[in-house]
């Protein structure tokens, strides 16, 4: 898929699972039970063990329609192993002008860190194709709000307190998407292998965001 075509897709998707655990294995079965609930846009950070490896297989195994993408990248060295690998997008918690320039040269669409409107526009300015708001936790729907008053034309992605109840909301305030993290990668369904508890998380998400 082009830069234009994965951002399209995580438009539409609305949603971007962030994958953060320290047992790989857990990790496809993981992903299949948020597919089956309806998100389709995966990020696998490089937190966890042999994160390359498995973006790398999972961009192989993949469902039709899935995105496959890297998180926590903080340098352009890491950008140039996970697009290697195949990743279809490339997101980081920081704004590290090299990781975007990386990207950008191989048409792959990244979404750096910011947490300030100075630092919002900076990552935009230097390249990026949606900035991750992070942490958004102690920041809420009003602070996007705010933001896209003067700078409509930046899009948002705010991870970090986004939960299966308020995503609607992050949403409504001007968000182009969301990052979700353990609020529906619930740790207690993994680490039992609850799959369809999973799946049950990813349905109530999407509908939310559907009504």
């Amino acid at each position: 898929m082009t830069r234009d075509q994965v951002l399209d897709a995580l438009l539409a998707a609305k949603v971007v699972a962030v994958i953060r655990m320290k047992e790989a294995g857990r990790l496809a079965a993981t992903a299949e039970a948020l597919g089956k609930g309806g998100v389709t846009a995966l990020e696998i950070t490089m937190t966890v063990p042999g994160a390359t490896d498995i973006i790398r297989e999972m961009v192989r195994s993949k469902a039709p329609g899935t995105l496959v993408g890297a998180g926590t990248v903080l340098d352009a060295g890491m950008a140039a192993d996970v697009i290697g690998a195949g990743a279809d997008f490339v997101v980081s918690p920081i704004t590290d002008p090299g990781m975007i320039q990386e990207c950008r040269a191989a048409g792959v669409l990244v979404a750096p860190g910011a947490f300030t409107p100075t630092e919002i526009v900076a990552a935009w300015r230097a390249g990026a194709d949606i900035v991750k708001v992070f942490p958004a936790t102690s920041l809420g729907p009003q602070f996007l709000r705010d933001v896209r008053g003067p700078l409509p034309q930046i899009r948002l992605m705010p991870t970090g307190g986004v939960t299966i109840e308020n995503a609607r909301d992050f949403l409504a305030a001007g968000a182009c998407c969301v990052g979700i993290g353990t609020a529906l990668v619930d740790r207690n369904a993994v680490d039992s292998g609850d799959w369809p508890a999973l799946e049950e998380r990813a349905r109530r998400l999407m509908a939310s965001l559907a009504s």
